[in-house]
């Protein structure tokens, strides 16, 4: 009975090990919201990360958060790092792209509790009185992750915080 309990376990887990490697090796989160406000209001809250405690669906985990600006203070090359509790870990983002009020891209490190390499990209397109905002992450997805992708996906696990956030940014930016 032991041997045919072990030989179904081994069995099952095989299954799901050999199920992750058919898993894509990039994963992409994507979000998109329309703001009742003009695009360079929404893109000033975007490029300078002293505004992002306004929205930031991660900022409010951590209140002790500690934060580092560097570089310019916003658009190209403004830089922004945290380090603070289990829910927001550490990292660093830094703007690679400013075609303001355009598009907004950030090279995104997270340091802990799992390092990762991402791509941020927010796109904002005028819409009569209104302007639509689209969030995109994208990033590699090694095999570890392409695992946790089996259970969850990285669209299930980030874009509830996506929908919080742009919804956040849609109150503040409408003010």
């Amino acid at each position: 009975m032991i041997k045919k309990t072990l030989l179904v376990i081994v069995v099952i887990v095989a299954a799901i090990l050999g199920y992750a490697t058919t898993k894509p090796d990039t994963f992409s989160v994507q979000r998109e919201v329309s703001i009742k406000a003009p695009p360079e209001k929404i893109a000033g809250m975007i490029t300078d990360f002293h505004y992002w405690a306004a929205w930031s669906p991660w900022e409010k985990l951590d209140p002790a958060m500690r934060r580092t600006f560097s570089g310019p203070t916003s658009g190209l090359g403004a830089q922004y790092a945290w380090q603070g509790n289990d829910k927001v870990g550490a990292g660093r983002m830094e703007i690679t792209e400013a075609a303001s009020p355009a598009r907004t891209v950030i090279k995104l490190d997270f340091l802990k509790p799992f390092e990762s390499h991402n791509t941020t990209t927010f796109t904002l397109t005028p819409d009569g009185d209104n302007t639509k905002v689209n969030w995109t992450m994208t990033g590699p997805s090694p095999y570890v992750s392409k695992v946790m992708n089996v259970f969850v996906s990285m669209d299930t696990m980030i874009g509830k915080d996506f929908d919080k956030g742009l919804a956040n940014l849609k109150a503040v930016s409408e003010r």
